[in-house]
């Protein structure tokens, strides 16, 4: 036990230094949130009752898929590997260690978001304090997921970003926090749906209540777990 906190310490203090962390889970979603925000209350001023729950999906999901696997590929495909193996570490504490110091960090910067929100554009807080966490952690979670099963499957970082910003620019377009859903074929709105940001962006939204709404990111949750679970069980065999 001492060695995992020992671990996740670490990882949390590797990251901090990260340059690639900060643009992804930081800079980048912070600096879209402002630029986008203000054009949205700028075109229709109602935008700001759903702007803190949109603009958190945003950022989430940029830190999850485009952030979190290039750190995974990394760590599984290089010598740090080696290095777990030849001091008796388990492969699965790089992930674990990994995503929560990315699960701290998100919730920081959605934290940092909303409070931007309030005090530039004074879009209303969420009316269900607790609900609203509930779902944001848990959608950093299943986001973190999929990021996960991005950077255990490709180890070549130039393949991995492309694959990563092909899995990212479809999940926000199609997500409904962008334009109404409504504007898109029936096959797009349902091929949406196998991303967290829709799911999400319900559930922050309050368009789907718990725990209904929360099913389809429990189901999207278990199947990424498992994927990553048959993706380490390979590295040890190899």
């Amino acid at each position: 036990m001492s060695a995992f906190w020992y671990g996740l310490q670490l990882q949390c203090r590797l990251d901090i230094r990260s340059k690639s962390l900060l643009i992804t889970c930081y800079l980048v979603p912070l600096l879209f949130f402002v630029f986008v925000g203000s054009i949205f209350i700028a075109l229709d001023p109602q935008a700001k009752q759903t702007l803190i729950p949109h603009m958190t999906v945003m950022g989430v999901s940029m830190g999850a898929l485009i952030g979190v696997p290039p750190t995974l590929a990394e760590i599984y495909g290089s010598d740090i590997k080696g290095m777990y193996r030849a001091n008796g570490v388990p492969l699965w504490m790089g992930l674990v260690n990994t995503v929560l110091s990315a699960l701290v960090h998100l919730l920081v910067m959605s934290t940092l978001l909303c409070g931007m929100a309030v005090l530039l554009f004074d879009a209303p807080l969420p009316d269900r304090p607790l609900t609203y966490v509930g779902g944001l952690v848990l959608l950093v979670a299943v986001s973190l997921a999929l990021g996960s099963v991005l950077g255990l499957a490709i180890q070549d970082q130039a393949k991995l970003t492309m694959i990563s910003q092909l899995f990212f620019l479809p999940s926000i377009l199609l997500s409904g926090i962008l334009f109404p859903l409504e504007l898109l074929p029936k096959a797009l709105q349902q091929a949406g749906m196998v991303f967290p940001a829709f799911w999400g962006g319900r559930l922050l939204t309050g368009v789907a209540s718990w725990p209904q709404g929360a099913l389809p990111l429990l189901a999207l949750f278990g199947g990424f777990v498992l994927c990553c679970a048959i993706l380490l069980r390979r590295m040890r065999r190899r």
